[in-house]
């Protein structure tokens, strides 16, 4: 085990900070433990680790294992928001003003593992979270190794496969996991180029994720805003997005093209915009049917 203290400049708030990290309550990759303490497996450069955070006053405290342990704890601050600067964010509706005070220690934080934002977010691909989820749970417990370390509870956590793990899936392993050929497809071509996604510059991420087959605009944000912390990527063609903007900013549901021409002031923090508004619960009124969960395991 590794271990490094880290105290930063703000009260960081662990939990909110790599909440979007999360990949539903069962996400055997991620899970909070008791004491507060969340607990990361990850495939990282150096092989796999395992990260537990935790705050206790103005100190975080990073605990690692594996043989990416040192990879991990190296990149701790900036996993939860030192590279940050919500400084020029200026507020100018009330219901943001609102949410800037009560989230005021939000950083977007960045892992700096593209491939493995990707994953789940071609999972997620105009689908329902719970549908995502299940087929997540399933591949990353039947291909990805048992993280190192003690377990965090009774069950281990898995470190999500590298890349040329997901290359070699069977076809028959993606369809009892509910995902169908064009996700899987996008996934393992993805996987074969994984090392030319890991880039700095959210321009040159964004241009390289979106010349894959299968990625659009819509998954290259979720995977810049988890792996490059880029507090500018609106994920256009999210089922729910544009109803909470719209909701939230004028009192009426709006499509992508409104939601871009009312977060058009706050150029350089929509990404920030659209998480605030999540996490006040601004959104319009269930009125409609909800999305389905589909089971492709059955066709």
């Amino acid at each position: 085990m590794l271990t490094r203290e880290w105290r930063p400049s703000w009260p960081v708030d662990v939990r909110l900070t790599l909440a979007p990290h999360r990949r539903g309550t069962g996400d055997p990759a991620f899970t909070v433990t008791p004491d507060g303490a969340v607990w990361r497996a990850s495939t990282t450069p150096d092989g796999p680790g395992t990260l537990r955070v935790l705050r206790r006053a103005d100190t975080v405290e990073g605990q690692a294992w594996g043989p990416g342990a040192s990879w991990l704890l190296d990149g701790l601050p900036e996993l939860l928001g030192a590279a940050d600067d919500p400084a020029s964010f200026t507020p100018a509706h009330d219901v943001l003003r609102t949410a800037a005070v009560r989230f005021r220690d939000f950083r977007v934080g960045r892992t700096r593992n593209a491939f493995e934002a990707l994953v789940p977010a071609v999972l997620e691909q105009k689908v329902v979270g719970r549908e995502a989820w299940r087929a997540w749970r399933y591949l990353v417990r039947g291909f990805g190794e048992v993280a190192p370390g003690p377990p965090p509870g009774p069950r281990p956590l898995h470190v999500p496969p590298p890349p040329r793990v997901w290359v070699a899936i069977p076809s028959w392993e993606w369809h009892k996991s509910g995902i169908e050929a064009v996700r899987a497809h996008a996934i393992i071509g993805a996987a074969r180029v994984a090392s030319r996604l890991e880039v700095d510059d959210t321009e040159e991420a964004d241009r390289r994720l979106r010349s894959l087959n299968g990625i659009g605009v819509w998954t290259s944000a979720e995977v810049r805003q988890r792996a490059l912390g880029d507090p500018d990527a609106v994920s256009v063609g999210d089922y729910h997005i544009p109803g909470i903007v719209g909701w939230a900013l004028t009192g009426r549901k709006v499509d992508d093209a409104g939601m871009l021409e009312l977060l058009e002031p706050y150029t350089g923090h929509r990404y920030r915009v659209t998480r605030m508004l999540e996490l006040s619960g601004a959104a319009p009124p269930r009125r409609g049917p909800r999305m389905s969960v589909r089971d492709y395991r059955r066709f």
